[in-house]
């Protein structure tokens, strides 16, 4: 499916607020709301949208910690991790990645102990290095129309 320029306005609108109102986005792309809802189910089929999701604040809920993690595998426990961290509540994020480690987790926690509790979750499959996460800077994290070349 070809993503032209206003289906790239489409989904920044999408990201920056999934319940954004077809009518609202019709304005703002400068087609009819029923063209917006046609190319929202293609952009949908064609998989490009593969979800709407809640952004959710942690800290209310009781978790104080975000920290991200970097795991270094022990030879022969990358496989059995994988097949583990699927399991983990804490885990917000798990990427597999180059470089010296193989694994990032965005994770989210109680308290320190929580963390002390966690990390030593960890100890069996490798390697970890932690890093607490003190704030979020504030993004726009919409993908944006690529340049062209």
């Amino acid at each position: 499916m070809k993503v032209d320029s206003v289906n790239w306005l489409i989904l920044q609108l999408l990201q920056n607020n999934a319940r954004v109102s077809h009518t609202e986005i019709a304005k703002q792309v400068g087609i009819s709301s029923p063209a917006v809802a046609e190319r929202i189910r293609k952009l949908e089929d064609a998989g490009i949208i593969e979800g709407y999701y809640a952004k959710v604040s942690y800290l209310k809920t009781g978790y104080q910690f975000k920290a991200i993690i970097n795991l270094r595998a022990f030879m022969g426990r990358l496989k059995p991790f994988l097949e583990k961290v699927v399991t983990f509540k804490e885990v917000v994020n798990c990427y597999r990645i180059t470089g010296n480690e193989n694994i990032v987790m965005e994770v989210i926690l109680r308290d320190q102990k929580h963390l002390e509790q966690f990390i030593d979750q960890l100890i069996t499959y490798g390697e970890s290095k932690t890093q607490i996460v003190l704030s979020a800077v504030t993004t726009n994290n919409a993908i944006k129309k690529p340049i062209s070349s």
